[in-house]
This record gives C-alpha cells, sequence and structure tokens, in this order.
C-alpha cells in the first residue's frame, strides 16, 4: 500500500524542500508542484504531487493523528 503524506514547506533549495510532517522535518522534490514557504502539500516516494489549502491539510493532519491514536491504543 502506498501513502501520500500531508507537510508544510519550512524551506526551500532549488527543487527540493524542507518539509515538516508533523514535528519530523524531511525533503521532499517539489519540481513537480508551483509551491512557495508555508504552503501544504501531499508528498508521495518523496514527491510533492499536491497543493493542499490550510484547511485541508489540517483536516487531514488530524485524520492520522486518530489513526495514531487508536492504533497506540490497541499495541
Amino acid at each position: 500500500m502506498c501513502l501520500a503524506v500531508p507537510g508544510k514547506i519550512l524551506e526551500i533549495d532549488g527543487d527540493d524542500a524542507k518539509v515538516d510532517f508533523g514535528g519530523v522535518t524531511r525533503k521532499a522534490n517539489i519540481s513537480l508542484v508551483d509551491v512557495s514557504v508555508g504552503d501544504y502539500i501531499i508528498v508521495h516516494a518523496g514527491y510533492a504531487i499536491q497543493i493542499l489549502s490550510p484547511q485541508d491539510a489540517k483536516e487531514t493532519m488530524d485524520a492520522w493523528n486518530e489513526i495514531l491514536e487508536v492504533q497506540t491504543e490497541y499495541q
């Protein structure tokens, strides 16, 4: 199964961006989208594939947090 993960762009350096995925930062290639620092994006396999509105990003991150909380309860 493949998942696309939402994150917020913190810095841009050419085709790479430093992205915050809820406290974890990673690099992502942004060559497929036209983005700016502060934008929310969906990242799949290391590539930004879509820009999200802040509201959509919040809803998606809230859903992920709920899933993680439930998963932690059953471990």
